[in-house]
């Protein structure tokens, strides 16, 4: 369960009040897979980000009951200096997983080959999304966090990432961002729409997709 009491989030940007949630308070079930809609600079980022606890609100606060991950794919945590190997072990450590069995599932999933044993420093982008990615993957939360995360890589690396999520799911939470909504339909069985500051839940993934491309289609305020 992941529970909005009275969520504000507010900052300023060039001299303007931008308004991210307006004492929003809504309850999201355990183990809901809910896709998160809305246009392009409404905050759906920054929202992840305080569900994640690494962003405060403005004023009130979220509860979680069960484990949340960090927003998957995020490669922002890992020690340049250090492998990709190291540093899947140093997180492995930190969430109490089994240290080699998470080092051998991320190696598989990430294809990243010698790299993974190269400093972190050294990846391309594209190589830090893989390690990112195999590594959110790898440790068991009761919800994930998505936000675009299947862009990344080749054609076959999207499907298998697509493929894994799937699979996680089944017994998990999510809260998924995507533009595609081909991917919020595999995932996700309810929506929440994020407009001007208010975020409202719904239990049916078309109707929250219907409020989505409703709004799409207006002026923004």
């Amino acid at each position: 369960m992941i529970q909005f009491m009275n969520v504000s989030k507010t900052y300023e940007l060039n001299g303007k009040t931008k308004v991210i949630a307006k004492d929003v308070s809504l309850t999201i079930p355990s183990k809901a897979c809910v896709g998160l809609l809305g246009r392009n600079g409404t905050g759906k980022s920054t929202l992840m980000r305080m569900i994640a606890g690494t962003l405060a609100p403005s004023k009130g606060q979220i509860i979680h009951s069960g484990s949340v991950s960090w927003p998957v794919g995020f490669a922002g945590s890992f020690h340049p200096e250090l492998s990709g190997a190291q540093n899947t072990r140093f997180i492995a450590r930190i969430y109490g997983c089994d240290t080699e069995e998470l080092v051998d599932f991320v190696d598989d999933f990430s294809e990243l080959g010698i790299h993974f044993h190269q400093p972190f420093r050294t990846y391309s982008s594209g190589m830090r999304s893989r390690l990112a990615f195999g590594v959110s993957m790898g440790v068991r939360f009761d919800t994930y966090l998505i936000d675009e995360v299947t862009s990344v890589g080749d054609a076959s690396f999207q499907s298998r990432s697509r493929d894994l999520l799937t699979h996680r799911t089944r017994n998990a939470g999510a809260i998924v961002v995507s533009h595609a909504m081909g991917m919020i339909r595999q995932l996700c069985t309810s929506g929440a729409v994020l407009e001007n500051g208010e975020l409202t839940y719904f239990t049916d993934l078309e109707e929250a997709i219907a409020k989505h491309e409703s709004n799409m289609k207006t002026e923004t305020r």
